[in-house]
């Protein structure tokens, strides 16, 4: 929130490419620019990585996933990869960037999860090059129950740095929201399908 990656609108809410309104717009890449938030989330990242028993690659996912997923292959000494929401219109036509091997048991990276769908894509896509995704990290989640259940129909587990709770006690704590726009972003994350400012 303090470098504004973060903006919380309740009165006036964002309209996602999915056509749900939202009070609360979230633009990790924002974090590329500050060497110390970035350092941050690298590390936090690599603190999630040592549950796991193996990890042989780290792939971002395209576009907001690229950027963290390198820094942390980098901070790892391991390979990376990245994934493409589709599929190259030229050359090789590959949904799927560097050079992966069938049995590498892998971390995928996002920036953020609100459906888990793009997400989803990416393991999905590298599952069929014969890739074992571990585990699927992100900097922030919105908490949705439909990502949770898009991730347990897959059967692939998850994790984030923060999430919507965290967030929104956070904003609560600095006064950044009156208590009726606090009311209104609880009530969003119960059934943002629904939700309505009015």
């Amino acid at each position: 929130m303090q470098i504004k990656a973060i903006k919380l609108s309740p009165q006036n809410p964002f309209t996602w490419a999915s056509g749900i309104l939202s009070p609360i717009y979230c633009d990790n890449r924002i974090t590329l620019a500050y060497p110390d938030i970035r350092d941050l989330i690298k590390e936090g990242f690599a603190e999630q990585c040592l549950g796991y028993e193996s990890v042989d690659l780290i792939a971002g996912v395209a576009t907001a996933g690229i950027a963290h997923g390198a820094l942390l292959a980098d901070h790892m000494n391991l390979p990376f990869a990245y994934v493409r929401s589709k599929a190259k219109g030229h050359g090789r036509k590959n949904t799927i960037e560097g050079e992966v091997k069938e049995g590498q048991d892998c971390i995928v990276i996002e920036d953020l999860i609100s459906t888990g769908g793009s997400s989803i894509k990416a393991v999905e896509d590298l599952r069929e090059a014969g890739v074992n995704v571990i585990a699927v990290l992100a900097i922030f989640s919105y908490n949705l129950d439909k990502a949770k259940q898009n991730f347990e129909n897959i059967d692939c587990p998850y994790a984030t740095l923060t999430d919507y709770t965290n967030l929104i006690s956070v904003a609560a704590e600095d006064k950044l929201v009156e208590p009726e726009e606090l009311d209104l972003l609880k009530i969003w994350s119960q059934d943002p399908e629904n939700w309505t400012n009015k």
